[in-house]
């Protein structure tokens, strides 16, 4: 087990099955709860924190080293840390690198956000794919397993929970700013692309790398609330309509869904990712179910008819491709480790989603391309 901070505090994990886990306290004290997952990302714990789509959830780090690199603005996908807990295994407290502004801990701490280190991560990750993800509950003021979990067992599900509410936008915004230039790695400019595109992103979690790849390849980024009507979207007269990742269970997002049917006559380009590719399908008629542990990573493979795309995701749910409505919606990606739908078209529609993250940040760059063909897709439409 690794060796403590010197003012270290005891913590505990209880799961809600009564298993508990004793560790050592890092970033805020106090009690938290949430439904306990795990990310096999060997970089990118900033991202993953500050990722919109993991409100509600404590993440479980299969990488065994924490927080080397520490914290720095640039690297945020969201204006704070979105997670309700953090555990690993060992964590740094000094970290060593040229951008760092400041250590894990103290970030954590500055959040308001409790951890747990000094556990069996890849007991707790073997535990999670056997059971399941499951609600569970971190402490370091109720130290006595049998009342933290009766804490936890009050908690609610994440089947039916909507938790969009929690982090669209409050207010319209326009995006400007495209990827940094040192990490730009797009082609050359798209062809016919002298004049900008209006691209209306309804926000239910947005990272801001995927509004950051919209601004490089051009368009100019209209963020609405979630709750925004189609009505009050088609006024800006958009070129394409983008559909952002986000939390929860996608089901329960009924506004998005009615919202993006009622897009549908528009016949404007949608490109949706993660949540957004999951309330896509939602509205062509589809239904969602819950997978067992999720998919989290930088590493997951994602294709279709002898094409491999290595993607970053971080989803709960799936389509159900029985409830696809074939004549008018094509698969176009598998996941290639347990074949659920990871993207789809409909067949007559500018209208296409990945479950997958696109942006490349964490993860490499073989599905940026996703950008390009959506701007074409809206150049198109300009011509007709």
């Amino acid at each position: 087990m690794p060796t403590p901070f010197s003012d270290a505090k005891p913590a505990i994990l209880v799961l809600a099955d009564g298993t508990t886990y004793r560790g050592w306290s890092f970033g805020a004290k106090g009690t938290a709860i949430g439904e306990v997952v795990f990310n096999t990302g060997m970089t990118g714990y900033q991202e993953v924190l500050t990722d919109p789509s993991y409100r509600g959830q404590m993440i479980v780090f299969t990488y065994p080293e924490l927080g080397n690199t520490g914290v720095n603005p640039d690297d945020e996908e969201s204006n704070s840390p979105q997670v309700r807990g953090a555990i690993a295994r060992n964590i740094c407290d000094r970290p060593s690198n040229w951008r760092s502004t400041t250590s894990l801990p103290d970030y954590l701490k500055e959040h308001n956000i409790p951890g747990i280190y000094g556990i069996d991560t890849r007991a707790l990750t073997r535990k999670i794919r056997v059971v399941g993800a499951m609600n569970g509950g971190i402490s370091t003021e109720i130290l006595d397993p049998a009342e933290l979990l009766e804490q936890v067992q009050a908690a609610p599900s994440m089947m039916g929970l909507n938790l969009v509410r929690e982090v669209t936008t409050q207010a319209v915004y326009e995006w400007s700013d495209p990827t940094t230039s040192v990490w730009e790695f797009k082609p050359a400019a798209i062809d016919g692309a002298e004049k900008q595109l209006t691209v209306v992103a309804i926000d239910f979690g947005v990272k801001r790398n995927i509004l950051r790849r919209l601004a490089s390849y051009g368009c100019r980024v209209i963020v609405v609330p979630a709750n925004t009507s189609a009505e009050e979207i088609l006024k800006y007269e958009p070129d394409g309509i983008f559909l952002s990742n986000g939390p929860g269970d996608p089901a329960a997002n009924t506004e998005g869904i009615e919202t993006t049917k009622a897009l549908l006559s528009s016949q404007k380009p949608v490109f949706g990712i993660c949540m957004g590719h999951q309330i896509l399908g939602l509205s062509l008629g589809a239904q969602t179910y819950k997978l067992k542990f999720g998919h989290r990573g930088l590493n997951q493979p994602a294709g279709l008819e002898q094409k491999v795309e290595i993607t970053s995701q971080n989803h709960s749910f799936a389509i159900d491709p029985d409830s696809l409505p074939s004549a008018d919606v094509e698969i176009t990606h598998l996941n290639l480790n347990d074949r659920t739908v990871a993207g789809l078209k409909h067949k007559t529609l500018p209208m296409f989603s990945v479950q997958y993250h696109p942006e490349a940040s964490p993860g490499p760059h073989d599905a940026d391309y996703l950008f390009e063909q959506f701007v074409r897709a809206m150049q198109q439409g300009k011509t007709k």
